[in-house]
């Protein structure tokens, strides 16, 4: 008898643990950069509901925001991150190349593993006080610009080499471009380590006359400060392609390949493509970018509407500064021509 009641209770023991194990909630952690808070704060919750009607199992996610490159230096040095949404590429590589995400990741995804874009446009005060409408007018003297340090933002990069490109199509040698991009670096009276720092010195604290920023930076500015600031869309700038990328070290420790994977993956589905496009993000989804894209395509952006997306402008990509890698090498790394701008 005393045997049988061994069995029952050893039964009855087993059968609360599996109960606890169907109950426990996975966690898994997005190391971001500065400007994604909003959209991942809703994109977050849209994919916890997801994965529970899906299948059946609680998860929770916990963010992780600051500057691209001192985000991917924070994942490195031990920040157990399970999927990296960063500003750039190559600070993806940097993870690559200490060897926690695999060879080959920028292919385990649609559009190169970036399910979302942005572009680069300019942030200025109501009634455009300085008149500026283009990169040439951030070299003028008296003009206070604010941009962040491309040493540890990925968005300051995207800054950077947009302005690059618009001084090239000028038809300028090399030489001629790093005298314009002296003289608007020359202007620059604050480098923040991240995007948001950045705005955060723009708008609460009152500095400088035009802020370079993302476009959703701009926007999102521009809706939760009614009629205080106007967005100008330059005549050149960049497709900004924000990578992601599963941390292949951290998901098998923690045994969170699949609901990370799946996070990833839903980032292109429609509905999270709505909602990209909500938080003013350029969807992927041809369709809904069709859309959000205006039909009068106004190149002053002083209130907001249903159709944002102006993309009547020349707008290159990565590949003519022939990638990440060769990008970094010659303007980003110490000794480059950001060094030489800037010093």
């Amino acid at each position: 008898m005393k045997f049988l009641k061994y069995i029952v209770t050893c039964f009855v023991m087993m059968a609360s643990l599996s109960g606890c194990q169907k109950t426990q909630k996975l966690s898994i952690t997005n190391v971001s950069y500065d400007p994604t808070r909003e959209l991942y704060s809703a994109y977050n919750k849209q994919f916890i509901h997801y994965y529970q009607k899906t299948y059946h199992q609680a998860v929770t996610v916990v963010q992780s925001h600051g500057g691209s490159g001192k985000q991917a230096l924070e994942v490195d040095n031990g920040l157990k991150g399970d999927v990296v949404s960063l500003a750039v590429q190559s600070d993806v590589d940097t993870l690559m190349k200490s060897g926690l995400i695999k060879q080959g990741y920028i292919h385990h995804y649609p559009h190169q593993s970036a399910p979302y874009t942005s572009t680069i446009v300019f942030l200025v005060r109501k009634g455009n006080p300085k008149k500026i409408h283009d990169w040439q007018d951030l070299t003028k003297k008296n003009v206070g610009v604010i941009t962040p340090n491309p040493k540890t933002s990925g968005g300051a990069r995207w800054n950077y080499l947009a302005a690059w490109y618009a001084f090239e199509k000028q038809g300028l040698r090399v030489t001629q471009i790093k005298k314009q991009m002296k003289a608007l670096y020359h202007n620059v009276l604050v480098l923040d380590s991240g995007s948001r720092a950045s705005t955060t010195t723009f708008c609460e604290n009152g500095e400088g006359d035009v802020l370079i920023t993302w476009e959703n930076e701009a926007y999102l500015t521009m809706k939760e400060n009614p009629g205080d600031y106007e967005m100008i869309i330059p005549s050149a700038s960049i497709l900004c392609q924000p990578t992601v990328a599963l941390v292949d070290e951290v998901v098998k420790e923690k045994g969170t390949r699949k609901v990370a994977n799946v996070y990833i993956k839903h980032l292109y589905s429609a509905s999270a493509q709505r909602l990209i496009a909500q938080n003013y993000y350029r969807p992927v989804n041809k369709t809904i970018y069709q859309k959000q894209r205006a039909t009068h395509q106004s190149h002053t952006i002083k209130k907001l509407t249903k159709r944002w997306i102006v993309d009547d402008l020349s707008m290159t990509t990565i590949d003519h500064f022939g990638g990440w890698a060769k990008a970094t090498k010659v303007h980003f790394q110490d000794g480059g021509y950001f060094d030489e701008i800037y010093k």
